[in-house]
């Protein structure tokens, strides 16, 4: 319980003081590493496991423990999905996973990052040995939103791939959030979500 408040916690607050030059040779395009223990893990591209498509992406670890994960993510302005309710869905397989995996999706402002709009599956995680399957969050973007900030977690040790990731509007939102604390912005978001099949 104590990794996943931790993992919670640090998916919350990491994204403004990531450097991007974190991002591995080997990396997807537009996709880079981050997570507690980021050297702990390995992200590449994989031609032999895919859901659709020549490519997927892959998160994996040998040896990271229970309390440590790794993310493979994204972000991107806000801007096309502000003010709508938004589902985003991606394909997803594991093995040998021990700790736990899932599809995470954080909505952010520039003045006030909160909890209630995250997910990061914690409550329906990925474990074990799974074929590939379809995963689904839905949240509302606020209409004051900076950016959009995605991936796949693994939490311990394993590999997960990832693949046909989509982001659909599927409603109106009235959310807004409050204008209270000012945080760093990242001059370097990409306008909308990229490379989401991992076919680059």
């Amino acid at each position: 319980m104590k990794a996943m408040k931790n993992i919670a916690l640090f998916s919350l607050l990491m994204l403004f003081t990531l450097a991007l030059n974190s991002c591995a040779e080997n990396s997807p395009k537009d996709w880079f590493k981050a997570g507690s223990n980021p050297d702990n893990y390995n992200i590449g591209i994989d031609k032999s496991k895919v859901q659709s498509g020549r490519k997927s992406g892959f998160l994996m670890s040998d040896y990271a423990t229970a309390d440590q994960f790794g993310t493979l993510m994204q972000s991107c302005k806000a801007n096309e999905y502000i003010g709508n309710r938004i589902k985003m869905s991606g394909f997803i397989r594991s093995e040998i996973v021990n700790g736990w995996s899932g599809m995470w999706l954080r909505i952010d402002s520039a003045h006030n990052p909160t909890a209630k709009y995250f997910d990061n599956m914690i409550n329906r995680p990925i474990k074990g040995n799974t074929d590939w399957a379809k995963y689904e969050i839905i949240m509302d973007v606020p209409e004051n939103s900076y950016s959009m900030n995605f991936g796949i977690l693994l939490a311990g040790s394993g590999k997960v791939w990832f693949d046909d990731v989509k982001f659909e509007i599927i409603g109106d939102s009235t959310e807004k959030f409050s204008e209270s604390l000012n945080i760093k912005k990242s001059p370097d978001l990409n306008i909308k979500p990229q490379n989401l099949d991992f076919e680059k």
